[in-house]
């Protein structure tokens, strides 16, 4: 049950206040992650309503001083890293609820990641034709899951391949490890990417708010944190889930 709207938190849901109630789920991982293209921010949070994507969410995997990456050479400016060096590949990506799945796909690459403005360049020169291709160009390696609790339909997007471990028609719970966090897709470093959709199938589905349950926040260049009973994350913030 959702508290009123006096004690809810102070980072907008624009959906609380125009919509429908938002899709609660746990953050789909343990460590923490830096926020991306958060709706909290803007709506849409990517810049379009396509895909589902209306108020999705990245997450940016970091350590404990809050890097997403364990070294910078002269590749960071010049050229493409290894993924490996990020700290978000390979980690465990969770279901963020009970359900059951209804769609896998596997078997995209892994790329190079790309922090460098010059290789920016070119790969942003690619991204109309990545959008003209199929789902798996954008996605990547993806899972979705049928969520119990709501009936939609929730996507964790750009796993690492030949990491996930589910199928379609498994029952999964909330917290079971399905896969890894990769860099395949559309995606200039290792990070997971969540959305909430009304059905499961890409070129039709209307993105749905959704809210995180149990978790930890430093907001933007802060050092403080605030402990959340639900929300969703500010743009840039770190977080990290906190027992239920």
């Amino acid at each position: 049950m959702y508290p009123s709207e006096s004690s809810r938190r102070d980072l907008p849901i624009a959906s609380l206040r125009r919509q429908t109630t938002p899709v609660l789920l746990r953050l789909p991982f343990t460590h923490r992650w830096a926020v991306q293209n958060s709706p909290a921010r803007r709506v849409p949070s990517h810049g379009t309503d396509l895909m589902g994507l209306r108020y999705s969410i990245d997450f940016v995997g970091v350590d404990d001083r809050h890097r997403t990456a364990s070294r910078r050479d002269w590749r960071t400016l010049l050229a493409t890293e290894p993924s490996e060096r990020f700290f978000a590949y390979g980690r465990p990506i969770l279901a963020p609820g009970d359900g059951i799945v209804v769609d896998v796909h596997d078997g995209e690459l892994d790329h190079e990641a790309r922090r460098s403005q010059l290789a920016l360049v070119s790969y942003a020169l690619g991204q109309a034709s990545r959008l003209r291709r199929e789902v798996a160009a954008v996605a990547g390696n993806y899972v979705t899951i049928a969520h119990h609790d709501s009936g939609t339909f929730v996507t964790l997007v750009h796993l690492r391949e030949g990491s996930i471990q589910v199928g379609v028609g498994d029952v999964v719970a909330a917290g079971q490890q399905i896969a890894e966090c990769g860099n395949s897709g559309n995606t200039t470093q290792p990070h997971v990417h969540v959305q909430v959709t009304d059905t499961p199938d890409f070129s039709a589905a209307r993105g749905l708010p959704m809210a995180f349950r149990h978790y930890r926040e430093w907001p933007r260049g802060m050092t403080h944190f605030h402990d959340w009973e639900y929300g969703v994350p500010g743009e840039s913030a770190v977080v990290e889930p906190l027992p239920d």
